[in-house]
């Protein structure tokens, strides 16, 4: 009975599940690292996220996709412990109405709708987003047994990027891996990042040529400035386990429907992002960068892939010519 109603309202999408999945230990992580908080506020998000795109499905006679419920997920990972609510419930909106249904609804966004809600509130409130963070819950119970973790005073030592770009020191790699530093959400411990990737390229949901360009691109550019002593370029390595690269390249970047379709487009968009998030943390005011490049390369992603086509009906009709001849 539960199921039918279920069925009666949403579309059921077995790949937005498996990412769903995938997206469960990092929200455990979260209210460990965090607090009770986290959960609140993706319980929120969430609510106010599908009612927004059951209110205009409806008037199209569509069902709510349960891609909306990883947007809401994703979207929520990438906010700071102490976002107020109703500054992430204005971000949700946003994004799935601007990002998502004016374009016609699922499968049809340009942009990924859950950086088009980050990148808003960013934007709008720059406060709550760049300073007001909260430290990191250890050992038992953690964040389990609170609501809300302390508050840091001292913002330039807040996270791992704003540490070493107003002093130039790096946090321990181990601390990196684990989670131990404070950040958003979802995006401070990579090796649970890391593994979702690698259950997500296993089950194929994500593009691993985008994972890899993504990589390529940045590790290519990051090296090079490094090598030629950038002050505001950490190592490589430093800069991959930061600022929220790891959690855009598996999640955010290889969203099916924002990416492009071709392989060879896919290569090319992925080394897009990692190259304009090197160039944007070496030069512009932002700490990250990550989520600027990718939803600049989204804007280019039915280009690229109109491109791949055009080069491959060219390539295929000179072969045939040269038979014929």
């Amino acid at each position: 009975m539960l199921g039918d109603k279920y069925s009666q309202h949403f579309i059921r999408q077995k790949m937005m599940r498996t990412v769903i999945l995938s997206l469960l230990p990092i929200i455990l992580a979260s209210i460990y690292f965090f607090g009770w908080r986290s959960l609140s506020l993706l319980i929120v998000v969430t609510f106010f996220g599908v009612l927004t795109e059951y209110l205009f499905e409806k008037k199209r006679n569509k069902k709510v996709s349960e891609a909306v419920l990883v947007t809401c997920i994703l979207y929520t990972m990438t906010l700071p412990p102490t976002i107020p609510y109703w500054v992430a419930v204005v971000g949700i909106i946003f994004g799935v109405f601007f990002g998502k249904e004016v374009f016609g609804g699922f499968g049809r966004n340009i942009y990924n709708p859950a950086l088009v809600a980050r990148a808003f509130v960013y934007v709008s409130f720059p406060e709550p987003m760049t300073i007001s963070w909260t430290r990191v819950a250890t050992g038992f119970p953690g964040g389990f047994g609170t609501y809300l973790t302390e508050k840091i005073e001292l913002v330039s030592q807040a996270t791992p990027m704003l540490l070493f770009r107003d002093t130039g020191q790096m946090v321990p790699y181990s601390d990196l891996l684990i989670g131990n530093v404070a950040g958003s959400l979802g995006e401070t411990c990579t090796i649970l990042i890391i593994l979702a990737g690698i259950y997500l390229t296993y089950t194929r949901v994500a593009s691993w040529q985008i994972m890899a360009g993504t990589l390529i691109g940045f590790l290519g550019l990051n090296s090079l400035l490094y090598i030629l002593g950038l002050p505001s370029i950490p190592n490589p390595l430093y800069g991959l386990l930061t600022g929220g690269f790891l959690f855009g390249t598996v999640f955010m970047a290889t969203d099916p429907v924002s990416s492009p379709k071709t392989r060879e487009a896919k290569w090319v968009f992925g080394i897009l992002i990692g190259i304009i998030t090197v160039i944007i943390r070496g030069y512009a005011l932002f700490a990250g960068g990550m989520m600027f490049a990718i939803l600049v390369a989204n804007t280019f992603g039915p280009l690229m892939d109109e491109l791949v086509k055009i080069y491959k009906d060219y390539k295929k009709e000179g072969t045939k010519r040269g038979v014929e001849a």
